[in-house]
């Protein structure tokens, strides 16, 4: 669990410090464009890191699991969801909706992400991780509060609800596949809603803006939403999406507090106030300490993995003792009981 919290961190780092970058482009390079140019320095820049790592020397064993036919339906829904109708819900909002009004609304990703997994997917949750997930998210609203917000006609507020939700139907159905390659699978998201943010911007007349400001883009596009991708899938993986968007929800303080360090801007009482929300709510969620009793069904699936309490499988092919590594294993029925969140391994019952 500790790896899936640093997972999850570092992924609402990585996107909220990009906040500040990109705000540095608005002025030169349309919101639609620029959209469009993050994602692609996003799919691009790690389908090339993938292309380059499987060149390497590393053997499959030892690398990351592949995606199989068998994900492809939920890497396709999540494409669908999160990197088509998404975007392009989010245009249609922001073209009916003030920017901070938006800022308010985007807050409703981690909130519909949890509600889906907890209520949908059915992933276990108590008092104290609601209550964290509330406070994280409450931390996100104060910061856009501020401004006030005026939603006019409620239209582009549904359109940016609308696109939370399925954002959020992207993070569970991504959850389905997190045992798979983290770079493989977002890679493929960003170059999809890349393309698609691209086309919505040509078919609008934005042009394509100079070439020193694309590479920026692309830049920030792969160290912000790229990396930030990876990192979100690997939490997925070890936390489940209902924790993992919690942890992801204090992206907006990163980027509000690298803000104040880059453009000198002034925090206001609502800057320290969230801060407080959020550090509470984190807090609550790393002192979880859920144990029982439980019972792990047979299973087969591929990731990688080492030899813990839960891998213990026979190998029927030479095997140098070299960890982690991957392969096709299969889980006998076992029940223990051990502090465990909704990783990969503990989706049963309570």
């Amino acid at each position: 669990m500790p790896s899936g919290i640093a997972y999850a961190f570092l992924a609402a780092v990585s996107f909220g410090a990009s906040t500040p970058f990109a705000k540095t482009l608005v002025g030169s390079v349309s919101p639609v464009m620029l959209a469009a140019l993050l994602y692609l320095g996003s799919g691009i820049g790690l389908l090339a890191w993938f292309c380059l790592r499987a060149l390497g020397p590393a053997s499959d064993q030892a690398g990351a699991a592949r995606l199989t036919r068998a994900d492809l339906p939920w890497l396709a829904g999540a494409i669908l969801f999160g990197g088509i109708a998404g975007p392009v819900l989010l245009m249609l909002g922001l073209s009916r909706t003030p920017a901070s009004a938006a800022s308010l609304l985007l807050n409703m990703e981690g909130v519909l992400t949890s509600m889906l997994a907890w209520f949908v997917f059915k992933e276990n949750f108590d008092r104290r991780i609601f209550a964290g997930m509330l406070l994280i998210v409450a931390g996100g609203i104060v910061l856009g509060w501020e401004q006030r917000p005026e939603f006019g006609i409620p239209w582009g507020a549904l359109a940016i609800v609308a696109a939370c939700l399925c954002w959020a139907i992207d993070n569970n159905l991504t959850r389905k596949i997190s045992a798979s390659d983290a770079v493989q699978i977002a890679g493929i998201k960003g170059l999809a809603a890349g393309l698609v943010n691209l086309g919505i911007a040509l078919s609008l007349g934005f042009p394509l803006p100079a070439l020193g400001a694309m590479l920026s883009a692309g830049v920030i596009g792969f160290c912000g939403y790229g990396l930030s991708l990876v990192f979100f899938v690997l939490a997925l993986r070890n936390l489940g999406a209902a924790r993992t968007g919690a942890y992801f929800s204090a992206a907006p303080f990163v980027g509000a507090a690298i803000s104040l360090l880059m453009l000198q801007e002034v925090p206001g009482a609502g800057f320290w106030i969230a801060g407080l929300l959020m550090a509470t709510g984190i807090w609550l969620h790393l002192t979880e300490k859920h144990v029982h009793a439980h019972t792990h069904t047979g299973m087969h699936h591929v990731h990688a993995h080492v030899h813990d309490e839960h891998h213990q499988h026979n190998h029927d092919f030479p095997w140098d003792g070299t960890e982690p590594h991957t392969h096709p294993h299969g889980h006998e029925p076992i029940t223990h009981s051990h502090a465990h969140v909704p990783d990969i391994h503990h989706q049963h019952r309570h």
